[in-house]
């Protein structure tokens, strides 16, 4: 099918007042499941005016790292849950850097590859123990090329990694899962690699509207949360979240791990039963989000490199109808609500020009805080609401997605 061709002046233009506002730079999951998307070329003056840094594929995409070559604009790209069993052959690890990394360096800034998505969390036991070794190999091909000190390797877990992370204090990964992560933590703290998760407030007030308060998961005002074990006060559910996975890699003894948020959003449209998938909702967790200062209650001066899901709206994703609709645009350019973008639009777009055979779509994650029943009864009036998100409903959420 015939490319769109690309854009000859930027359409877009970013607000003068949310740049000012903006407490870090954006970053971005680019997810192309979708026949009605535009080329990567009319997608690169989006991106560039609207001030993002960093853009996350879940894939290696040659279109897209070509088409952003020179941009200044830094890259994760990924390798797909199908490909970790071959890369443990250190041959093949070897050439699938040079041909999905190397050869766009460094006209395309490309600073992370992530190992799979979501791996620990699907229950294969194959797969998760082809992680690591996934990781390490391809590390290894990449000291091999000399290209380690400007390419690190990680991989992106959903929340459900934690068993305990009410109070955020007593954050804690799952008992199966802690040595399979205590081994990947040691692996970030040799190579110096940061630790990603995807955090997803609204999957915890989907699953429990009438207990968790909209305010809280929205960054909204109110009088949020003490920590009695620590003292530290939440006034949002995604610093709790945060916290709880900080407090878990302290546990196993890896206090100094970066750890950096690969993927949150909130969608603008879902089905009946998707309580809160809302254009306002949207715009008001993604907006305040972005006023955030860096770092959290218990690590007030991390800087937590937040990517934004998604860029855009996808119509060939899976599942519920809130899986179609956690862009930031629309296909054609326009934004899905106001966060203070002008834009004109991208104009016609080239239909399926944008669906990769290669990459791992991203299932929106399974991010929630999780506490016990025995957690949320000890939650006093009216505090309860807060954290309590009973385990049923989570193995819901997570069977859903699987």
């Amino acid at each position: 099918m015939e490319l769109m061709s690309p854009l000859r002046l930027p359409l877009f233009l970013f607000s003068a007042a949310l740049v000012l506002n903006l407490a870090f730079s954006l970053g971005i999951n680019y997810g192309q499941l979708g026949n009605n998307l535009p080329h990567p070329e009319s997608v690169v003056p989006l991106v560039k005016s609207i001030g993002v840094r960093s853009v996350k594929l879940y894939d290696a995409d040659p279109r897209v790292l070509k088409a952003f070559a020179n941009s200044g604009v830094e890259f994760i790209v990924s390798l797909g849950n199908e490909n970790l069993a071959r890369m443990r052959d250190p041959k093949q690890a070897t050439a699938w850097v040079k041909s999905n990394v190397q050869c766009y360096l460094p006209a395309t800034k490309i600073t992370f590859i992530a190992i799979g998505n979501e791996v620990l969390t699907l229950n294969d036991s194959a797969l998760s123990n082809n992680l690591l070794p996934a990781m390490e190999s391809v590390h290894t091909a990449l000291v091999s090329l000399g290209l380690d000190k400007q390419v690190a390797v990680t991989t992106a877990h959903n929340l459900a990694i934690l068993e305990v992370s009410y109070p955020p204090s007593a954050g804690q990964f799952r008992r199966d899962l802690a040595p399979k992560l205590s081994c990947i933590l040691e692996f970030h703290s040799k190579v110096g690699s940061p630790f990603f998760i995807n955090a997803y407030p609204f999957f915890a007030y989907k699953s429990n509207p009438k207990q968790v308060q909209l305010d809280f998961v929205l960054f909204g005002p109110g009088s949020g949360i003490i920590d009695q074990g620590s003292g530290l006060h939440y006034d949002n559910m995604f610093h709790a979240q945060v916290d709880a996975a900080y407090a878990a890699m302290e546990k196993l003894g890896y206090k100094s791990v970066c750890l950096q948020i690969s993927e949150t959003g909130w969608p603008s449209k879902g089905d009946a039963d998707e309580a809160g998938a809302t254009p306002d909702n949207a715009r008001l967790y993604n907006g305040n989000l972005m006023k955030l200062k860096k770092g959290t209650p218990m690590r007030p001066n991390a800087d937590l490199n937040v990517h934004f899901f998604a860029l855009f709206n996808e119509n060939q994703k899976p599942g519920p109808t809130s899986e179609r609709n956690f862009g930031l645009f629309k296909p054609d350019g326009t934004p899905v609500y106001n966060l203070g973008f002008n834009t004109m639009g991208l104009g016609s777009v080239s239909g399926n020009s944008s669906v990769s055979d290669g990459g791992t779509p991203s299932s929106g994650s399974d991010g929630y805080l999780a506490i016990t029943s025995d957690h949320a009864r000890s939650l006093p009036n009216p505090l309860q609401w807060a954290l309590s998100i009973v385990c049923m409903a989570v193995s819901a959420i997570v069977a859903f997605h699987l």
